[in-house]
């Protein structure tokens, strides 16, 4: 019941910060690639498809949870929670693709000797972007933090890839009021770096999971701080614990008292299933095996 209180929550606060961040996307593109073309800025229009792009991710992270909160299965046992790593993946080449593609641009343009004029409007459209950006990656991520989701995870990145894109645009105005002609492109170029960098990144950390990473450090900390706490486990070993999706599954084997019947060595295990529930704020799957404390099992 903890288990599925805890999915419950974290899906409609997934849900419902992505459907915000989907609203703030689809107005700041069309603001930046109309100012962006009527001012002729390069990197503004750059920055409008960069967050018409952050939809498309919008989109993915929904997909994602959508399939990773469905149940297990027979052909899925662990659930489809890597629905999401798979997600966090796909978002991640969305963002090296984009940085790639607005880094080509920008270079052919210098070679063009395209110089743009600078517009009042780039900056202004550039400071509502960065504020808005920045404030919609604080409130996702400190979600995606709360609730361990690797799509919103990646999601919150591109915010902020978006919010550091915005910064690159201004300063490339203020190049431009002092002469640099195309300040307006190196900051595009600047700005596809930096998106390139998230991407890669968020590639990692997806692989990692994908290659049965263990949990983070604070995590396994809390756990064995759980499992001492438990006055009837004499000693434990063997502790294993890997992520899917939002999810931590782990096994550990520990030692009780060798007298105790087998019921009575079950409530021990059910009491360390049900603290760890409780203690630990994402979603927990545990498989306890249970073992005599004698002097040959002792670790």
């Amino acid at each position: 019941m903890i288990h599925e209180n805890k999915q419950e929550i974290a899906s409609r606060q997934i849900k419902s910060v992505t459907y915000l961040s989907i609203v703030v996307n689809i107005a700041l593109s069309i603001i930046k690639v109309v100012i962006g073309s009527l001012a002729g800025s390069l990197a503004l229009m750059a920055d409008g498809i960069h967050s018409l792009s952050d939809v498309a991710t919008d989109a993915a992270v929904l997909l994602g949870l959508r399939l990773g909160s469905k149940e297990p299965d027979q052909s899925h046992p662990y659930g489809h929670g890597r629905a999401e790593t798979f997600s966090a993946g796909l978002i991640a080449l969305v963002l090296v693709l984009v940085g790639g593609a607005m880094i080509y641009y920008a270079t052919m343009a210098i070679a063009r000797e395209q110089v743009t004029t600078p517009r009042l409007g780039v900056l202004i459209v550039a400071m509502v972007s960065i504020a808005a950006k920045e404030w919609l990656y604080r409130v996702t991520q400190k979600i995606a933090i709360q609730f361990h989701s690797p799509a919103l995870y990646a999601n919150a990145w591109h915010h902020r890839s978006d919010a550091l894109s915005s910064v690159a645009v201004a300063i490339g105005f203020i190049s431009l009021e002092f002469g640099f002609g195309h300040g307006d492109q190196v900051a595009a170029i600047a700005v596809g770096l930096m998106i390139i960098w998230v991407g890669v990144r968020v590639i990692g950390d997806s692989m990692r999971e994908l290659t049965e990473g263990a949990v983070d450090s604070d995590t396994i900390e809390r756990i064995r701080d759980v499992i001492n706490a438990n006055s009837s486990i004499r000693q434990w070993h063997k502790l294993r614990t890997r992520t899917v999706g939002r999810e931590v599954f782990l096994d550990l084997h520990i030692l009780v008292d060798p007298d105790l019947n087998i019921s009575a060595a079950h409530k021990i295990s059910e009491s360390l299933e049900s603290a760890l529930n409780e203690q630990i704020t994402r979603p927990v799957n545990i498989t306890v095996h249970i073992e005599p404390d004698i002097p040959t099992l002792r670790k």
